[in-house]
């Protein structure tokens, strides 16, 4: 059963808390809408929407596949090009045709039997990359860099993440370096002021390594817990781009050697394959480690998770499937699995 049910916060999930009241940013920010029974959605009922578009382009190509045919190698392949299709990857589909010729090959299988096979070797795929993102108590700051390329949702995710950590109790400092952009430095000290958080800024065009500099130097000053620093959205083939956000981590470093602690890389679902090379050129430039996917729920493709987690192992700390602050949660590889096959969650 998912935690959301028990009314336990994406704080509580991330770090195994009970949950709090909620902090300041939350009653600024619209959440999901409530179902017609004017109860509010769980997460999973949220998750399972969000990934609508995901998990019926996948089963209508499936149900058409399986009807009254059994699995014999010709349908085994055309399963597999399914699964591809879907952005499943191909060392997942390969993964979950190869169970199937071993477990039922030239026997019937009908679509019940089938999402559930699906799902376990879904689940199974992402089981090892779900985990929380967790604050050190030992640093002081904990350094969180977010990268990512433009309009993935860098400072939403920091300005919800700043929110919660705001609600479990602890003191953030909000970075807006993304010089590059004026929404984004004003979007960012929006989110200071829904959190109570101090956003250090300066003028469009500022040196982006200079004010990281400075939010480290203000978040270890005023003793606080935890300092997200937002950087410009970079298309990852330009090298000159990715040498500035280079120097970013080399001045992080001169303040604080073994941070930043971690470098969240925020990946956009609607790009389907394109998310796949982010991943690899991103981990190679900065060593990402971790993700945050948004936007799951404006695409039919939600299944390239699955396969950035079967290529690249690359830990998956939460997802987003919509606007509001509980739309964006922690990751769950048994709850991601059931949605995208549009199943029930136990």
């Amino acid at each position: 059963m998912n935690d959301e049910t028990t009314g336990r916060s994406f704080m509580d999930r991330m770090l195994g808390r009970k949950a709090p009241d909620a902090g300041p940013g939350e009653q600024h920010v619209p959440d999901a809408e409530p179902a017609e029974t004017g109860k509010p959605r769980s997460w999973f009922q949220r998750l399972k929407s969000g990934l609508a578009r995901s998990s019926s382009a996948l089963g209508e190509n499936l149900t058409a596949l399986i009807r009254k045919r059994k699995l014999d190698d010709a349908t085994l392949q055309d399963l597999e090009d399914v699964l591809i299709q879907a952005d499943l990857g191909v060392e997942t589909a390969v993964r979950i045709t190869e169970r199937l010729a071993s477990e039922r090959y030239d026997k019937e299988i009908d679509d019940a039997e089938l999402r559930a096979v699906l799902a376990a070797e879904i689940a199974a795929v992402l089981k090892p990359v779900a985990r929380p993102l967790e604050i050190d108590p030992g640093n002081k700051p904990h350094v969180i860099l977010v990268v990512g390329v433009n309009g993935a949702g860098k400072t939403t995710t920091i300005g919800k993440l700043a929110s919660k950590f705001c609600a479990d109790g602890k003191s953030v400092v909000l970075g807006a370096g993304d010089t590059f952009r004026a929404a984004a430095i004003e979007q960012l000290k929006i989110w200071g002021e829904r959190t109570g958080s101090p956003v250090i800024a300066r003028d469009q065009g500022a040196d982006a390594a200079g004010l990281a500099f400075d939010a480290m130097r203000e978040a270890r000053d005023s003793g606080a817990d935890v300092v997200m620093i937002d950087t410009a959205g970079r298309l990852q083939n330009k090298s000159e781009l990715m040498a500035e956000l280079e120097k970013i981590v080399r001045v992080i470093r001169k303040q604080d050697e073994t941070a930043p602690h971690d470098v969240l890389l925020v990946l956009d679902a609607t790009t389907g394959q394109n998310a796949m090379q982010q991943a690899e050129i991103f981990s190679a430039r900065c060593g990402v480690s971790g993700i945050v996917m948004t936007k799951l729920d404006g695409t039919a493709r939600g299944g390239i998770l699955v396969a950035i987690a079967a290529r690249h192992k690359l830990p998956v700390h939460a997802i987003g499937v919509g606007e509001g602050i509980e739309d964006l949660q922690s990751f769950d590889a048994d709850e991601f699995a059931s949605a995208i096959v549009g199943g029930a969650v136990d």
